[in-house]
Parts: structure tokens; C-alpha cells; sequence
């Protein structure tokens, strides 16, 4: 007879995790670019400034969807912090990956498709490993 403590998550659970991660990423990256867009062209605001807001009210979104759907964790001002580090030092590798990738000749897009996987990957292992912790 087992309880439910001593029952051994699959590995299907992961997966669905790493999904539901992907879903947020996804619904961030709409959120960033209809943001930059309405801020941009709309408010007339300087696209660096329009850029910086929509990616972080994207990171907000997507902390707050990660918090509740994700990881089923309370969110709290920490986790948040480190969330915004982990999200940043995803998208650092993203831009990194791109501009060395493309320096070496390969075509843009596929660069941006790798940078993105690495920054996905690195966003999620650091948000299981450091932000969410124990709640992952």
C-alpha cells in the first residue's frame, strides 16, 4: 500500500510541465510583441523604451502563469526576482547565440530558432532548479 508521498512522478509529468512551459513562453512572446507594437507605434514611445516595457510585462505574465498553471506555486516577490533573472539570462543566451550563429554564416532564422531553444532551455532548468525549486 503507497501514499501519496511515496508515489514517483512520470515521466509524462515532466514532459506536461515543460509544455506548460512552452504554452507560457508562447503567450509571453504574443504579449511582448502586440506590446511593443501598441507602445511603439500607437503611444509613439522610443523603441528601446517600448521594447524594455513589453519584455517586462511579458516576464510578469509569464511569471504569474508559471506560478499558477506550471509549477502550482503561490507566487511571491523572491521567486519573481529570480524569475526575472532567469527569463533575462535566457534571453542574453537567445541574443548571444543569434549574433555568434549568424557571424559564422548561418541564416538568420535558423540562428533565432536555436538561440531560442538554448534560452527556453536554460529559462527552464534555472526556473526548476532555482526559482520554483522544491514547488518543481
Amino acid at each position: 500500500m503507497t501514499n501519496d508521498a511515496t508515489i514517483v512522478r512520470s515521466p509524462w509529468a515532466k514532459f506536461g510541465r515543460v509544455a506548460k512551459f512552452g504554452v507560457v513562453g508562447i503567450t509571453g512572446t504574443l504579449i511582448n510583441t502586440g506590446l511593443l507594437l501598441l507602445l511603439a507605434r500607437r503611444f509613439q514611445l522610443p523603441v528601446p523604451l517600448a521594447s524594455g516595457i513589453a519584455v517586462e510585462l511579458a516576464i510578469i505574465s509569464n511569471f504569474l502563469l508559471n506560478s499558477s498553471w506550471t509549477f502550482a506555486a503561490c507566487p511571491s516577490c523572491g521567486r519573481f526576482a529570480k524569475f526575472n533573472v532567469a527569463s533575462l539570462a535566457g534571453l542574453g543566451l537567445n541574443i548571444t547565440g543569434v549574433l555568434l550563429l549568424t557571424r559564422l554564416g548561418m541564416y538568420l532564422l535558423a540562428a533565432d530558432l536555436i538561440g531560442i531553444a538554448a534560452g527556453f532551455a536554460v529559462s527552464y532548468v534555472i526556473s526548476v532548479a532555482w526559482v520554483w525549486g522544491r514547488a518543481a
